[in-house]
């Protein structure tokens, strides 16, 4: 499959469509799967998500008193994780340009008894906060789902203080051939099937799959952060490539 697009296209999974279609087209998915959205993680990762969640978080190294910005945060995972690494002196903001998954966020969050995070619906292409604003702004498997990734990762590297760092959590290319075939029955005959009977939406996760496809490889992300002004951008390959977390840091 391609990964050009035809001038004013972008891909949704497989599909060219009109660049200013995508993001109703996305929104349109994630409100389908919002309220087992986290079921189906576990479901699909064998409840591995998890832990890659955890390696990020331990890798962005979340102090008392920081300002923190969780991208795409969804159903609030690490937003929860960081709130907590932060404390009553920091502050952690969750985003989404979703509605139904904010609304998720909430709901979770109030069960995990966390207070005082603002949610805010934004788009990560354009985010609404000053120059300067947070030490640490993470986008876990959100960026695949943005039509302009160039101008998202601008937006963050913007949006981040003098030293801070960005942390991108996203499925990415395994490395080794053979589960690099696994990976690809796995994604294509299981996952839909996950989808229709667990979430009533085997379309919603066909696309899922699909947009794995399309996004950029490691080292291609890398050099997209490095062109968006990201400096010491490092890569972590997780669970042979399947994921991977991209951290870079804005030095001035």
């Amino acid at each position: 499959m391609s990964s050009e697009n035809k001038p004013g296209y972008t891909h949704f999974g497989y599909e060219q469509v009109p660049a200013g279609e995508k993001q109703s087209r996305v929104a349109g998915v994630f409100s389908s799967v919002a309220r087992r959205y986290d079921l189906m993680n576990d479901l699909m990762s064998m409840g591995i998500h998890r832990l890659w969640k955890r390696f990020a978080v331990d890798l962005a190294g979340v102090r008392p008193g920081e300002t923190v910005l969780d991208v795409a945060g969804g159903s609030g995972d690490l937003t929860k994780a960081f709130r907590r690494a932060a404390g009553p002196q920091g502050q952690v903001i969750l985003s989404d340009i979703n509605a139904a998954m904010l609304g998720e966020g909430r709901r979770r969050l109030i069960d995990a008894g966390v207070s005082g995070v603002p949610l805010v619906q934004a788009n990560a292409e354009c985010l609404p906060f000053a120059d300067a604003s947070f030490d640490c702004i993470t986008i876990g498997f959100g960026l695949r789902n943005v039509t302009d990734k160039d101008a998202a990762l601008r937006s963050m590297r913007r949006c981040l203080k003098p030293g801070g760092r960005l942390l991108v959590l996203e499925f990415s290319k395994p490395v080794i051939e053979p589960l690099s075939r696994a990976y690809d029955k796995y994604s294509f005959k299981v996952l839909p099937l996950l989808g229709r009977y667990v979430a009533q939406d085997e379309a919603s996760y066909r696309y899922l799959a699909e947009s794995i496809r399309m996004h950029p490889d490691q080292a291609t992300l890398k050099d997209m952060m490095e062109g968006a002004g990201l400096e010491r951008v490092q890569v972590y390959n997780l669970t042979g490539g399947i994921v991977a977390v991209h951290r870079g840091f804005r030095l001035q």
